[in-house]
């Protein structure tokens, strides 16, 4: 079994902590996302409208938060296919103010192991600024056949 790095690995160990990754979220990123997945939602562009409903300024798609989270399970396995289940809470929006950026540092750690299914279920944390803003993040993922 090859998992992140290339390295081998008889089974992951409960515990396990996956490497931890930090992803950038700008402006441009934000709006490719809209594009991408058709949500123009004026809370993710117009900071007035944000304001006017009661935000600090423009937040990130949930969904694309979600997605760069779930990047540090699909990396670890090394196949973008191998989620089956995946579930958060969100607990606080990703704010980006015009001109900066909002760093999203993502980890990750084996829950349990099933040798017989050969998945492995993931809780990961995500932070923006120490404080966290998915709970819950769960996912079920397929491990490498050996």
């Amino acid at each position: 079994m090859k998992l992140a790095g290339g390295h081998a690995a008889a089974q992951p160990e409960v515990g396990l902590e996956l490497p931890p990754q930090s992803f950038e979220i700008e402006r441009a990123d934000m709006v490719k996302y809209a594009g991408a997945s058709g949500d123009f939602n004026p809370i993710h562009w117009s900071e007035s409208f944000a304001r006017e409903v009661g935000l600090d300024n423009v937040i990130a798609h949930g969904m694309l938060t979600m997605g760069l989270v779930a990047r540090v399970a699909t990396d670890w396995t090394g196949d973008p296919g191998s989620v089956i289940e995946y579930s958060v809470r969100f607990t606080r929006p990703v704010v980006v103010a015009d001109g900066a950026s909002a760093r999203l540092d993502v980890t990750g750690k084996v829950r349990s192991v099933d040798a017989e299914t050969q998945q492995a279920v993931l809780d990961l944390t995500a932070k923006v600024n120490d404080e966290t803003v998915l709970a819950k993040a769960r996912m079920t993922v397929r491990l490498p056949s050996h």
